[in-house]
């Protein structure tokens, strides 16, 4: 039986996790997110980082054995363990002032506009997750950037898709349903 086992991963903002609920979607296949495995709930969200060892025991109870789901996010950095069930990434590139862009409404969307404006109660967080974000291309911050995520790519033994996040959602949609059909098996 032939899986369909696809990760999706790109930088903060990319469109990865949009894209990754849109193809799961359309292939009628189960989307998990990484930040949901990567962060415990709490209030507000995005606060305290769960243990790798204990992430990937709840993608394994969750997901992981089935042959079909999309995996959006990254795992680069802690979950190695993961790159055997790839059968394809998917690396969305999108320029740097859209992500930001992205982010800032993201941020908006889910705390307030007035919790993340000057004055709220989510700025300084939010300015600071945003600081943080634009570096990914430079590289020059701790934790994700580009030549992190191109190294971890390099060493894939599965097919990987580059798309560019900026282009229509239903467009890549379509190209990476083209590129699930060519998966061997």
């Amino acid at each position: 039986m032939k899986s369909r086992r696809i990760h999706l991963t790109g930088a903060s903002g990319s469109g990865v996790t949009t894209l990754g609920r849109a193809l799961a979607g359309r292939l009628a296949l189960p989307h998990h997110d990484s930040d949901d495995y990567f962060w415990l709930p709490t209030v507000p969200s995005y606060q305290t980082t769960r243990p790798a060892v204990d992430r990937l025991r709840l993608m394994r109870e969750m997901f992981l054995p089935r042959y079909d789901w999309v995996l959006s996010g990254t795992a680069s950095g802690w979950g190695d363990e993961l790159i055997a069930y790839f059968d394809l990434v998917v690396f969305v590139v999108t320029p740097r002032e859209l992500r930001l862009e992205r982010l800032r409404a993201r941020e908006a969307a889910h705390f307030g506009a007035d919790a993340v404006a000057a004055g709220g109660w989510r700025h300084a967080e939010t300015e600071a997750f945003l600081e943080w974000a634009s570096h990914y291309e430079a590289g020059d911050r701790d934790g994700r950037s580009l030549a992190k995520q191109e190294s971890w790519l390099a060493g894939l033994p599965c097919p990987i898709t580059r798309v560019d996040g900026s282009r229509p959602l239903a467009d890549l949609v379509e190209q990476l349903c083209s590129e699930v059909q060519r998966l061997p098996g």
